[in-house]
């Protein structure tokens, strides 16, 4: 896997400053106001910073918490798992494994057949939309 390095002022001129703010200083957007919160299209979501897909909508379930919460990665190599004790609790946060940006966090309560809860921020996604199949009557 080929990483991703820039330095902060290449970030901070690549990202909006909530993005910034979330994926390079490890923020938190306000649960309920993210634009992946309700979302229900059919895509792949993919990082902010360096857009390695990281989650597929069919994995995606509300969990009530204000956040977009998926069961499962697209692809755990792309993911990075590491223990977070700040805030006086310990979790475990969520980074994209290309270019290292905070995610969110991972808890154990979500539905089968993971059991997990990957509770990301929006800001830290991009959507790509599946494309439907065309009927190319030209080809047939």
């Amino acid at each position: 896997m080929h990483k991703i390095e820039k330095t902060d002022a290449q970030w901070r001129e690549l990202l909006s400053p909530e993005a910034y703010y979330v994926t390079r200083q490890k923020g938190t957007e306000r649960p309920y106001t993210g634009k992946f919160d309700k979302h229900r299209a059919t895509g792949i979501y993919h990082c902010i910073c360096c857009n390695t897909p990281l989650f597929a909508s069919d994995t995606k379930f509300d969990a009530g918490c204000g956040w977009p919460s998926y069961f499962q990665t697209l692809d755990p190599s792309l993911v990075l798992e590491v223990t977070d004790d700040s805030h006086g609790m310990v979790r475990t946060e969520v980074m994209c494994g290309v270019c290292e940006a905070h995610l969110g966090h991972v808890f154990p309560d979500g539905p089968a057949p993971t059991g997990l809860r990957y509770c990301i921020n929006s800001v830290s996604l991009r959507f790509e939309p599946l494309k439907s199949l065309q009927n190319d009557s030209s080809n047939t």
